[in-house]
């Protein structure tokens, strides 16, 4: 018998049963273009149709005489899937009991058809040079850190925390633009690892901290060598970004969470930029964090590994307690002048804005802009009875209704049917109160206190990224400070109280956060006020001593096995199919204690259970959940004609959710 070319094929299906290798024979007419990492399409045959799939390998030739199916076609001669990115994609998608083909569904962009014939038309990218000048420019942006330099040629691991300041841009296309000191030294870090013939790749949370490293770069480095990657552009141009990175010359890859799987060549760093942020979280099947990504590419490839942040992420100080990943610090510690303000004796008890923020702000509105910082967009977000103080819901679907502005008819939420006869369910009265303030109302009222001054607002649905240096009054939701040139010449953050009391494990780590980031856009020397917030957190806001809180933090969830100090994976589903997991579960891991599983309990129409297990344990709990899912949707396969349908599959893992919610 004639011996046959086998191909390896990654079925690209949402499917978990077919998370594996097929193998397919090569038909001769696709034997020049069937390489590893090419686009194919293969019939399926238990589904009568034909389907997408990347070859992954060649097998071994095959003379037996064993029924082989042929590949269908070959999409694209170009190899997209990179040995590397398979490998990165196999072992992110096994260690979150998921599927390699939704990892590569984030990381591979759908194919573009004139972006690939303009790339396969363009000359090849050259080797990048840079000039001394940007050479010089990032040894003076590194030179806090003395051991960085070493470190990233090193290929280390290490945390980060970024100068709390502003950054004025000398030379390149953006002289005399102020950018954040993180955004100074990632690019600086990205522009030493250029020099050395290496690939940079830095994750942001959004384009707004993507617009800070791109100023700080464009210019620095040759513009072809710069390759920018986010879901705002459109598709082609991403798929022509996704391809230039496959390209054998080195370049800086910019974008959001799911550039960390862009298939650089000779990659030489990856850096993350405040990995606490909720956007880097991936919420798509199988929901791998941008964070963990990163740890498992640098294992694979090696290169650096940087985690930068005005905070410590309670996950990465763990890292730092367990000797993977390396702290480094600077040679001179730069702090914020950060004032605990509250009420004085005297002053309303309920003052929103006590006399010693109000006065450190009349002051600097003399030649600098203010910053206040506040929880919520919109005028009123929350509206309750002014009688009973119940919180006015939607008669129509329960939502929370809020008002636009001072005295609009009230709206919901959830619908945005408008609220015009609500009467209370508790007292029968007809009178609103407004129960918090947004950014507006906070506007409005900061307006009549400073008037002649300009108020400007920075929200979801004003975004301002950058103010001048006149007076002015920025009031801003947490995440939507725009940046001002020289600085703010005070910052007061409202709403600490009312941010804490969010029903979530993470919420004070979150505010930390929140609060350094904001007090980082200060003028040197000027006051940052935290108003009616006291404990920890506010301490280490004061010392600027974030790191140490994040130790506390661990060492307080330590006995409690609250994450990150075990790993949590949340089982969802019927609940037969959630109690066949489990019971898998326990016989596939018998070191799991009794409190390792709590529930189930209802979940909507579900059941909803939480497994905590060890890190030393993971790929044994995340192999059996992942076979307790397979063997679920093997039992939703469509039944033979004449027999009836059997249950669709509800079971549903997620690993490494941040809270024990139930």
């Amino acid at each position: 018998m004639t011996a046959r070319s086998v191909a390896r094929v990654l079925i690209d299906s949402p499917l978990p049963q077919l998370d594996r290798l097929f193998d397919y024979e090569i038909p001769r007419e696709f034997l020049e273009d069937a390489r590893p990492g090419v686009r194919v399409k293969v019939p399926l045959r238990s589904a009568g149709r034909v389907v997408d799939g990347y070859i992954v390998e060649h097998g071994d030739t095959d003379d037996s005489d064993r029924p082989l199916s042929e590949l269908d076609c070959v999409v694209s001669p170009i190899p997209v899937l990179t040995p590397e990115l398979y490998a990165l994609a196999r072992r992110a998608a096994d260690r979150a009991a998921g599927s390699a083909s939704d990892i590569l569904r984030l990381a591979i962009p759908k194919r573009m058809v004139r972006a690939e014939r303009a790339w396969l038309a363009s000359d090849v990218p050259t080797l990048p040079t840079v000039d001394s000048a940007s050479l010089g420019w990032a040894a003076d942006v590194m030179a806090p850190f003395p051991r960085l330099g070493s470190a990233i040629q090193d290929g280390e691991r290490m945390a980060i925390d970024a100068p709390p300041r502003l950054s004025r841009l000398v030379g390149g296309a953006h002289d005399g633009e102020d950018v954040g000191g993180w955004a100074a030294l990632l690019a600086a870090a990205a522009i030493h690892t250029l020099a050395r013939g290496k690939s940079a790749v830095i994750v942001v949370p959004d384009h707004r901290d993507r617009a800070q490293i791109e100023a700080a770069l464009a210019g620095r480095v040759p513009e072809y060598a710069l390759v920018r990657h986010d879901a705002a552009q459109s598709s082609p141009a991403r798929y022509g970004a996704f391809l230039r990175t496959l390209a054998d010359a080195p370049c800086i890859v910019l974008g959001n969470r799911s550039s960390v799987y862009s298939p650089v060549s000779s990659l030489g760093l990856i850096a993350l930029w405040d990995d606490g942020d909720s956007l880097l979280s991936e919420p798509l099947s199988p929901g791998v964090h941008a964070r963990d990504a990163a740890l498992l590419r640098q294992e694979i490839e090696s290169g650096a590994l940087m985690f930068a942040g005005h905070t410590r992420t309670t996950d990465v100080e763990r890292l730092i307690a367990v000797g993977w990943v390396r702290e480094i610090a600077p040679a001179k510690r730069i702090t914020p002048k950060v004032v605990l303000s509250a009420t004085r004796e005297g002053e309303s008890r309920g003052a929103r804005v006590p006399s010693a923020a109000f006065a450190a702000a009349r002051q600097a509105l003399s030649d600098k802009p203010v910053l206040v910082q506040v929880s919520r967009p919109g005028y009123a977000p929350v509206l309750v009875c002014a009688e009973c103080r119940h919180p006015a819901r939607c008669p129509h679907c329960s939502g929370p209704l809020h008002a636009a502005r001072q005295g609009a008819v009230p709206a919901c939420s959830w619908c945005g049917r408008s609220a015009m006869s609500w009467t209370c369910p508790d007292c029968t009265s007809t009178r609103f109160r407004m129960a918090s303030s947004g950014s507006e109302r906070t506007a409005d009222d900061l307006g009549r206190a400073f008037p002649g001054v300009r108020v400007i607002v920075s929200d979801g649905e004003h975004l301002v990224t950058h103010v001048d240096s006149r007076p002015a009054l920025v009031v801003a939701t947490r995440g939507a400070e725009p940046i001002a040139a020289g600085g703010y010449g005070a910052v007061i953050l409202l709403d600490g109280d009312k941010m804490l009391l969010a029903d979530d494990l993470r919420i004070a780590e979150s505010c930390l956060r929140w609060w350094s980031n904001a007090a980082a856009l200060a003028a040197p020397g000027a006051p940052v006020h935290l108003v009616g917030v006291a404990g920890p957190v506010a301490r280490a806001l004061a010392t600027w001593t974030q790191p140490a809180y994040a130790r506390n933090e661990l060492n307080e969830r330590a006995p409690l096995r609250m994450p990150p100090v075990v790993r949590v994976a949340a089982l969802e589903g019927d609940r037969r199919a959630v109690d066949a997991a489990i019971a898998a579960l326990r016989e596939a891991v018998p070191t799991l204690d009794e409190l390792a599983i709590l529930g189930p309990l209802p979940h909507d129409q579900t059941v909803r259970a939480l497994v905590r297990f060890d890190y030393a344990s993971g790929a044994k709990v995340t192999e059996s959940l992942r076979a307790s899912v397979v063997s679920q949707a093997m039992k939703s396969r469509k039944p033979p004609k004449g027999r009836p349908t059997r249950p669709g599959n509800t079971l549903r893992v997620r690993v490494d959710v941040p809270d024990l919610e139930l």
